[in-house]
């Protein structure tokens, strides 16, 4: 419709819009639209209750690069600390979510923005939920992940996008499915960084250098923004 457009174009602007695709635009579109018809949000425990008894708050971590960069490896290290502190958190991991809920997606740039979308929206219920959800996505596309954030910033709920930074060369190095070798064969097709753009975050609230340092550092960069901000109690 006339008025979902101007939603989309509002937010990312005309001159963007038409540099897209047609199918890009298309699956934009139909992000924006809702096919239900008749529905009522259902009201229950509100976040500042479940805040108070729970003593935290819910976020979103959105770790964001190349493939190999380390996202899973840091997402999974600081779930770890975050549990032995008996706080409660989640990881959505690139290719576990295709398993099952996007498991009818391709890699297309279509299909990588329905991908995020899907994605977001659970990051935002389980940060609604008071937990603290990292996402280790590639998420390519800077208009996806800004859809991500401005959803979280429209109900309330703190997103930070953690730019896990790599040389493209250090991360074909490392390899460790093997895709980059089999994207320079040409057996994978639009595999980011090497078919496929990558568009690096322009402000990102942390930048996570790991050809620097290693991942018990970036795990205390990211718990001392959480403690600061008052979203988890200090150790």
């Amino acid at each position: 419709s006339v008025s979902i457009f101007f939603r989309v174009t509002n937010m990312i602007g005309i001159s963007r819009c038409a540099r897209m695709s047609s199918g890009l635009q298309h699956t934009l579109l139909r992000a924006f639209a809702t096919k239900s018809q008749n529905i009522v949000w259902s009201e229950g425990v509100d976040r500042p209750s479940r805040e108070k008894y729970l003593g935290q708050k819910g976020a979103t971590l959105w770790l964001t690069g190349l493939s190999g960069s380390g996202k899973s490896a840091i997402a999974n290290a600081l779930s770890e600390v975050l549990l032995q502190r008996r706080i409660n958190c989640y990881n959505l991991d690139g290719d576990n979510v295709r398993f099952g809920l996007n498991s009818n997606l391709g890699f297309s740039p279509e299909d990588r923005t329905e991908n995020i979308r899907r994605v977001g929206e659970v990051a935002k219920l389980f940060a609604d939920s008071c937990s603290v959800c990292m996402c280790s996505f590639i998420s390519p596309y800077k208009v996806d992940r800004d859809a991500v954030r401005e959803k979280h910033e429209k109900d309330g709920l703190a997103f930070y996008e953690v730019y896990v930074k790599v040389p493209l060369e250090v991360a074909e190095s490392r390899d460790p499915k093997g895709l980059y070798k089999k994207a320079r064969e040409g057996k994978i097709p639009e595999f980011t960084g090497i078919s496929a753009p990558y568009e690096e975050p322009e402000k990102p609230e942390v930048i996570i250098q790991t050809g620097e340092c290693e991942v018990e550092d970036a795990v205390a960069k990211l718990l001392k923004i959480l403690e600061d901000d008052g979203l988890i109690p200090k150790s």
